[in-house]
């Protein structure tokens, strides 16, 4: 297998990071440096993956992107605007490690949520909640709470919940992590098919090498803190995708690779 290594920025860019930084002070006279000159471009409808050691700065580069977080320095553009414009646009949508669904609320409440607080109540909204309860294969499933459904069922309503405003740019923070593995590959497979027939543009952020390339366009592998880039993969395995692809050479080589590219980062691996 040849690895392609080009990736070349493009002005049609949907996120643009340019040469973004973070630091966090820790008192008076120290500070800590969690991201270093991150430069970035994330075409529409890409699904692009960071991954890297615990520490890189994964889930604070998601949320700079998100605008959660503001860079010490550099820039963050979405659709060509800043984050704060974008979420005040409802262009963004997050789904975090943990549900975070509301216990109180059925499946449905909850995906209603985001819509009720930017005050879109009609029949369009509705539509959609209910097109994307079928999509996550919980619309039997709607009326039950939380409490009621396994963990990847409620990982599937908090995807549902974070498409119900119709974003351009979906950021997912490890949202499998806490499950098993054959449940985690479900969730895979699951995701995948929403993102083929809703096509948004994802950055997803994991610890598992293997995920990433099974998922992506591309991978970005980060360093140890401070967090930069120090490989930016193209994922050339055909799609759609299926679980027999994780057998074949090409996926393999390049598991093997980042892994290897990975260990070499880290001191005394």
């Amino acid at each position: 297998m040849t690895i392609d290594h080009h990736v070349s920025r493009d002005e049609r860019s949907l996120v643009r990071l340019n040469n973004v930084a973070k630091t966090y002070k820790v008192d008076k006279s120290s500070a800590v440096v969690a991201l270093q000159e991150v430069t970035l471009d994330i075409e529409d409808k890409q699904f692009v993956s960071l991954i890297g050691p615990s520490g890189c700065g994964k889930s604070t580069l998601l949320s700079i992107i998100a605008g959660l977080l503001e860079p010490t320095h550099g820039e963050v553009l979405i659709a060509g605007h800043p984050p704060a414009r974008a979420r005040e646009a409802h262009e963004l949508g997050i789904v975090f490690q943990q549900p975070v669904l509301l216990p109180w609320r059925t499946i449905r409440a909850n995906c209603r949520l985001l819509p009720e607080i930017a005050g879109m109540r009609d029949a369009e909204t509705e539509s959609r909640i209910e097109d994307l309860l079928e999509l996550v294969n919980l619309r039997d499933f709607a009326d039950l709470y939380p409490s009621q459904l396994s963990g990847g069922m409620r990982q599937r309503a908090a995807i549902a919940r974070a498409l119900c405003l119709d974003p351009l740019l979906l950021l997912m923070d490890e949202p499998f992590a806490a499950l098993d593995e054959f449940t985690r590959h479900q969730m895979n497979i699951e995701l995948l098919k929403v993102w083929v027939q809703r096509r948004k543009t994802i950055v997803f952020v994991t610890h598992n090498i293997s995920e990433a390339v099974f998922l992506s366009d591309r991978v970005i592998a980060m360093s140890p803190r401070p967090g930069r880039v120090v490989e930016d993969l193209p994922i050339s395995l055909p799609r759609p995708r299926n679980s027999d692809i994780r057998y074949t050479r090409n996926f393999t080589d390049c598991v093997v690779y980042l892994q290897k590219l990975l260990e070499r980062t880290i001191p005394n691996a």
